[in-house]
């Protein structure tokens, strides 16, 4: 690397001890839906419940469908992506949660089979513009590749500025959805071969 450039970008999995920066940063992309999934009423107690799930296996928050972005120790943003056909299950225990709460244990699953599903792609403001979010939705193409799978996609809440990139990269509308109140466009990326 010459001297005054930047380090460069790197991907790399998530860690259980990742919680404290992937979780506020989760929440607030993902918000409403956060508050839904946790049975809770504020970011916070949306946060404080992620916070118990992320170190776990077999949950959509768990670390092991997280890749972070960092340009050398610094965290930069996130891609938190799972396999649609196990949405439901990955599901499971927040439905289980919300019943504990006395709550009804509806949960949208939100992956489709068939794709990988990206279920929140986050920068942080500082990183944003710099081109993280492509090179995340990149690393989400090979991962779904190794997976064997021929799609990505994703849920866009309309107005969202993100839907510029993902357009730019290759998704293309597939349909709308109503989850936690809001509608959503769901975007799919149907990957060369």
């Amino acid at each position: 690397m010459l001297p005054g450039m930047p380090e460069p970008v790197v991907i790399r999995p998530a860690a259980a001890f990742d919680a404290a920066f992937a979780v506020p940063l989760v929440q607030q992309t993902i918000g409403q839906v956060g508050l839904a999934l946790t049975g809770t009423d504020s970011d916070t107690g949306a946060a404080r419940a992620m916070l118990g799930f992320f170190p776990l296996r077999g949950n959509r928050l768990s670390y092991e469908h997280v890749l972070i972005a960092a340009r050398g120790a610094e965290p930069l943003g996130l891609l938190l992506a799972y396999p649609g056909a196990q949405a439901a299950a990955l599901d499971d225990p927040f439905r289980e949660r919300l019943v504990s709460l006395g709550l009804p244990g509806h949960v949208e699953s939100e992956g489709t089979p068939g794709e990988l599903y990206v279920d929140t792609l986050a920068v942080t403001e500082t990183a944003r513009g710099q081109g993280v979010g492509a090179t995340l939705l990149e690393a989400a193409a090979a991962r779904a590749r190794t997976l064997g799978l021929s799609r990505v996609g994703l849920l866009v809440e309309d107005g969202n500025r993100a839907a510029a990139l993902y357009a730019r990269v290759g998704f293309r509308a597939a349909g709308t959805r109503s989850l936690a109140g809001g509608t959503y466009t769901h975007m799919v990326w149907t990957l060369p071969q």
